[in-house]
C-alpha cells in the first residue's frame, strides 16, 4: 500500500498470542493483517484480531489525569497517589493497601508493579484478574510439577492422534488454535476429537464424540478414566517408577470414587457407552493432548480438576513428548507473563515461592529492597471482601474492570464506593470501575506502547508501538515508576525504557538459578533498545545468548519438585459449593461470545464485531423455556440469591435442560441490567482462590413489558422511561434494543423529545415522518436530516419487530432517501427481499443469515467450501464455519 508503514506486533486479545502486521496509512487509519512469520498463527487471525483497526479511535479515551473528576497535571496526580498510599501505610501498615492488576498489562508493567508492592511497600496484596481465569491451572501445575510449567506447544495439536477439549469452547475463545486443530483433523485421518462440555458449543462442530457431562462433575470423569487405565493394564510403569511419586494414593482415590466407566457415567449424567468409548480412545492412543480452559478452572474444585487430568497423563507417561500432554489454553494475552513476574498474591517474581525464605532473601538481594513481603497477600475475591470490610484503605486498579468481572460484582462496586482512596489506571474514561475512582491515570493502549507478552505455549513476543501517543497518556510502567520515585524509591525505579525493565526481569530469572527454577530467560539479558525492538518470538526457557528456546518441557522426566519427580495428586469429586434447589432450580454458566472480549471496552467500538451478538442473552433449553412460557426472543429475568439481570431469551437444545448460559461482557455502559457476574457467588477454590463462575443456582422467569422497540441513531442518546435497553455499535449508527413498562399516550411526542433533543445547525433541514397503528399498538417514526436518515424508532407490543439489518443499511447511504425508501421504512418492509441480509453470521465479510439461506436454497451452495467460494463467508478467520455448517443442514432439511 502506497504510503503505508507496517509494524509487526502481537494481538492484545486471548492467550494464543497471534502475530499481527499493522500498516499505518497516510490518512492515519490502520490496516491489520496476520503476520505470516509468527509461529503462533502463521498469518491467520480471528474476527477480533482482524477488526483491531476499527477499535483504535479516540472516542471514549481517558487522555488526561483527573482527581475527583477534574483534570489535573501529572505531577499533581502522581503526588496524590504517592502520598495517599504513603499515608495509609504509615497509619495502618502495608497490608492496608492493595494493587489489582490485569492480564492486559505488558510484562514490563507487571514487573514494576509487583516489585513496588512486594519489595518496597512490603505487602503481597497484589493480585490480578488472571486469578479469575487461570489460577487453578497454576495451582495444579505447581502441585504436580513443582512449578507453574506448561509442558506443551502448539505443534503438539498437529502431531496428536487424539485431542480432548474439556471445558474449552476453543472455536469461539481461541479460534486460531481451533482452526489449527480443524486443519490437523483434515490432514490426519487418524486424529479423533473429544469435546467434554455441558453445552453443545461451536467446538463440537469437529468432534467425533461430545460428552455433555453434568455441571461440575469433571473430577469423577477423569478419576473414572484413571481407574480404567489402571485396571486395564494401560499404566506406563517404567515411566511411573522412574519419574513420578504418589501413584498408589491417586489410583486408590480414583477407584474409591469412580471405579470405571459405569460409575463415572452415573456421576456425570452421561451414557455409559459414550464414556466407555472415550476411555477406550484415551487408553489406546499414545499421542493424546488434553486441552482445558475456563470450564475446568472456574470451579470451587478447579485445582482438583486440573490434577485429575494431569494424573491420567502421568499414569500413561504422555507428557513432554511430541503430540501429547495436558495443555492449558490461557484466557488473556499476558496472563502467562503476569505469572512469570509474580503478579499473583501468592507468588514471588521469576517463579520463586513467596513461602520459601531462601527465595524471599534472593529476591530482596537482587532488588536491594528495604523489605520483602513475607506472607501471601489477598487473592482477588478476598481482596475485595477486605475492601468492603475496610481492612484495605487504598487500592490501585490497573487495566481491568472488576465492577463488571468479579463475582458478586455489586458488592465489589459497593466496596470501592466506600473505600478511602481508589486509583484507577485505564485507557478508557467511562467504565463501571472508573466511576468509583478518586484518581484517574491515563494509560497508553495497544499500538501506542512497547512491551512483551507471553502466550499459552510459553512464547514471548513483543507488542510494538505504531501509533502516536494521544493526549497525556503514559505507559503503565512509567506511571508506576513515577509513583515509586515519589514515595522515595528513586534508585530502584529509575527506568527510562521497557527494554531496561525487561533486562532486569531477565536477569532476575537467572539470578542464583542454576537450573533450579523452570523460568529462566537470562539468555536474553543485555538487550539494548535496538536489540529489544528486534526481539523475535521465542519460547522460554532461554538460558544462553542466541538460544532459540525449548518447545516442550519434561521430556527428560525431570520436574521441579524436591525429589525431581512429578507428583500424582489424589483427588475426590466434590459437588459445586451451591447446589441448585427448589428456589433456584437452574444452573447459570457464564462465558464469552464469538466476537466480543471482556467488558466491551475495545470490541464494543467495532460495528463488525457487534453485528453477530449485539445484545446480552440467556440461552436455555426448550424443555425449560416452555413450562415457563418463554418464547424465542422474549425478555427474561435471571435471578440468583445476589441479584438479577434482564436479558433476551435464546431457546435451543444446545443447552442441557436445567442449565442457562449467559455471556459476561455486558455492563452498565452498554446495557441497563446485564452485569451477570453480579449474580455469581464469591465462592472460590480453596487452593487456587479462583471463583466458581460456571455454576450459580438461579431461577428464570419471563419478563413481559408493556412495549418493545428498537432505535437506530447516528448519535448516542440519553434514554428515559425504559425498563430495558442494550446498545451496540453499527456502521455509522448506534443500535438500541428497548422495552418499557410505561405506555406512552403520544408516541410521536415521546419519539421527538428523545430524537430531537440535539441542536442542529441553522443550515440543516430536519424532517419527521411517522406512522401510528393505535389499535395494534405499533409506532414507527424517523428523523431525517438533510433528507438522509438520522434516527428511527420502532415500537410494538411484542418483541416481534421488523428486521434491523435492512434499516441499518439505509444509514450507510451517501445520498438522500427516495420517496419509495421512505415509504418502505414506514411500512417496515425492504423494497425487495434481497435487501434484507438478516442477522450477521460472518463478521469478517458481513454476510447475513438471509443472504446465506437464499444462496443455499436457490444457488445450491450446500457446503462450507461452496459458500466460501461464492460469498467468502468462512474463508478468513473460520470462526463462523460451525454456524455455516449448522445453517446448511437446517436449510437443506427444511427444503427436503
Amino acid at each position: 500500500m502506497t504510503g503505508a508503514r507496517s509494524v509487526k506486533t502481537t494481538c492484545p486479545y486471548c492467550g494464543v498470542g497471534c502475530g499481527i502486521a499493522a500498516a499505518v496509512q497516510t490518512d492515519g487509519s490502520v490496516q491489520i493483517s496476520g503476520d505470516e512469520t509468527h509461529p503462533a498463527n502463521f498469518g491467520r487471525l480471528c474476527s477480533k484480531g482482524a477488526a483491531l483497526g476499527e477499535t483504535i479511535d479516540m472516542e471514549g479515551r481517558l487522555l488526561y489525569p483527573e482527581i475527583a473528576g477534574g483534570r489535573c497535571t501529572w505531577d499533581t496526580a502522581i503526588d496524590s497517589v504517592a502520598h495517599g498510599f504513603a499515608r495509609v501505610i504509615q497509619e495502618h501498615g502495608p497490608d492496608a493497601v492493595a494493587f489489582y492488576v490485569s492480564g492486559q498489562l505488558l510484562t514490563e508493567d507487571y514487573y514494576v508493579a509487583n516489585k513496588l508492592m512486594k519489595g518496597f511497600i512490603g505487602s503481597a496484596n497484589i493480585d490480578t484478574n488472571s486469578r479469575l481465569c487461570m489460577a487453578s491451572s497454576v495451582a495444579g501445575h505447581k502441585r504436580a510439577f513443582g512449578s507453574d510449567t506448561v509442558p506443551c506447544c502448539y505443534e503438539d495439536l498437529e502431531l496428536a492422534d487424539l485431542i480432548v477439549l474439556t471445558g474449552s469452547n476453543a472455536a469461539w475463545c481461541h479460534p486460531v488454535l481451533f482452526q489449527r486443530i480443524a486443519q490437523a483433523k483434515k490432514s490426519n485421518p487418524r486424529l479423533k476429537i473429544v469435546v467434554i462440555d455441558p453445552r453443545r458449543t461451536a467446538t463440537c462442530d469437529i468432534a467425533d464424540l461430545h460428552l455433555a457431562l453434568r455441571s461440575g462433575s469433571d473430577v469423577a470423569l477423569f478419576n473414572g478414566l484413571l481407574s480404567y487405565l489402571h485396571m486395564n493394564g494401560r499404566r506406563n510403569d517404567a515411566y511411573i517408577n522412574a519419574h513420578t511419586e504418589g501413584v498408589e494414593a491417586a489410583v486408590n482415590s480414583a477407584l474409591a470414587s469412580a471405579p470405571g466407566a459405569d460409575a463415572a457415567a452415573l456421576q456425570c449424567g452421561l451414557d455409559a457407552t459414550q464414556v466407555q468409548m472415550f476411555f477406550d480412545l484415551f487408553a489406546s492412543t499414545e499421542k493424546t493432548v488434553t486441552v482445558y480452559s475456563q470450564g475446568v478452572n472456574q470451579s470451587s474444585s478447579g485445582t482438583d480438576k486440573v490434577n485429575a487430568i494431569i494424573n491420567c497423563h502421568l499414569l500413561t507417561g504422555r507428557i513432554g513428548r511430541p503430540g501429547m500432554g495436558p495443555f492449558s489454553f490461557t484466557g488473556q494475552p499476558n496472563a502467562m507473563g503476569g505469572r512469570e513476574v509474580g503478579g499473583l498474591a501468592n507468588q514471588l517474581a521469576a517463579h520463586m515461592e513467596l513461602e520459601n525464605p531462601e527465595h524471599r532473601a534472593r529476591a530482596q538481594r537482587f532488588w536491594q529492597s528495604p523489605v520483602i513481603a513475607d506472607k501471601p497477600g489477598l487473592k482477588a475475591v478476598d481482596m475485595f471482601h477486605a475492601l468492603g470490610e475496610e481492612k484495605i484503605k487504598a487500592i490501585w486498579i490497573m487495566a481491568t474492570n472488576p465492577v463488571v468481572s468479579l463475582p458478586d460484582a455489586d458488592a465489589a462496586r459497593k466496596a470501592l464506593q466506600s473505600c478511602e482512596f481508589v486509583v484507577v489506571s485505564d485507557c478508557v474514561r467511562h467504565t463501571d470501575t472508573t466511576a468509583c475512582a478518586d484518581v484517574l491515570l491515563p494509560a497508553l493502549a495497544w499500538g501506542e506502547k512497547d512491551g512483551t507478552v507471553t502466550n499459552s505455549e510459553r512464547r514471548i513476543s513483543l507488542q510494538r508501538k505504531f501509533l502516536p501517543i494521544p493526549g497525556e497518556a503514559r505507559p503503565d510502567w512509567w506511571i508506576i515508576a513515577q509513583v515509586a520515585k515519589c514515595m522515595g524509591y528513586t534508585r530502584a525505579f529509575n527506568y527510562s525504557s521497557p527494554a531496561q525493565i525487561f533486562n532486569e526481569h531477565a536477569a532476575l530469572s537467572g539470578f542464583e538459578n542454576n537450573s533450579a527454577r523452570d523460568f529462566d530467560i537470562s539468555g536474553l539479558c543485555g538487550l539494548d533498545d535496538a536489540a529489544y525492538q528486534q526481539l523475535q518470538p521465542v519460547q522460554w526457557p532461554i538460558t544462553q545468548p542466541g538460544a532459540t528456546g525449548i518447545q516442550r518441557l519434561f521430556g527428560a522426566g525431570r520436574f521441579y519438585t524436591p525429589s525431581g519427580k512429578a507428583r500424582f495428586i489424589p483427588v475426590t469429586p466434590r459437588e459445586p459449593h451451591h447446589p441448585a434447589d427448589q428456589a433456584y432450580p437452574m444452573v447459570l454458566n457464564t462465558g464469552r461470545v464469538r466476537d466480543h472480549w471482556h467488558t466491551l471496552t475495545r470490541t464494543g467500538k467495532s460495528a463488525r464485531l457487534s453485528s453477530h451478538t449485539y445484545e446480552p442473552y440467556a440461552e436455555l433449553h426448550p424443555q425449560d423455556a416452555e413450562p415457563l412460557g418463554i418464547r424465542q426472543h422474549d425478555l427474561v429475568n435471571v435471578i440468583s440469591q445476589l441479584g438479577s439481570v434482564t436479558l433476551r431469551a435464546l431457546v435451543n437444545d444446545a443447552q442441557q435442560p436445567g442449565n442457562v448460559f449467559v455471556p459476561m461482557h455486558w455492563n452498565d455502559q452498554s446495557a441497563g441490567r446485564a452485569r451477570v457476574d453480579a449474580l455469581v457467588h464469591p465462592v472460590v477454590d480453596p487452593v487456587s482462590g479462583q471463583p466458581e463462575s460456571k455454576h450459580t443456582p438461579v431461577r428464570v422467569s419471563v419478563y413481559r413489558p408493556r412495549w418493545h422497540g428498537f432505535l437506530l441513531s447516528r448519535r448516542k442518546l440519553a434514554l428515559r422511561d425504559v425498563s430495558y435497553w442494550a446498545r451496540a455499535k453499527g456502521a455509522e449508527l448506534w443500535r438500541y434494543e428497548l422495552a418499557g413498562e410505561t405506555q406512552s399516550d403520544d408516541w410521536s411526542a415521546w419519539a421527538r423529545a428523545l430524537l430531537c433533543a440535539s441542536k442542529d445547525s441553522e443550515d440543516d433541514r430536519v424532517a419527521w415522518i411517522d406512522y401510528l397503528d393505535r389499535g395494534a399498538g405499533c409506532y414507527r417514526g424517523a428523523r431525517l436530516l438533510n433528507q438522509r436518515l438520522e434516527s428511527c424508532l420502532f415500537v410494538a407490543p411484542s418483541p416481534d419487530l421488523p428486521s434491523r439489518s435492512w434499516l441499518m443499511e439505509l444509514f450507510t447511504l451517501k445520498r438522500v432517501l427516495t420517496p419509495a425508501e421512505r415509504n418502505s421504512l414506514l411500512a417496515a418492509r425492504p423494497l425487495t427481499a434481497m435487501e434484507d441480509a438478516g442477522a450477521t453470521v460472518c463478521a469478517c465479510f458481513n454476510v447475513g443469515r438471509n443472504t446465506l439461506i437464499r444462496a443455499i436454497q436457490h444457488d445450491g451452495l450446500h457446503s462450507v467450501e461452496a459458500i466460501g467460494r461464492s460469498l467468502k463467508a468462512g474463508t478468513n478467520c473460520g470462526s463462523c464455519i460451525p454456524e455455516l455448517r449448522s445453517l446448511i443442514a437446517q436449510t437443506v432439511k427444511q427444503c427436503a
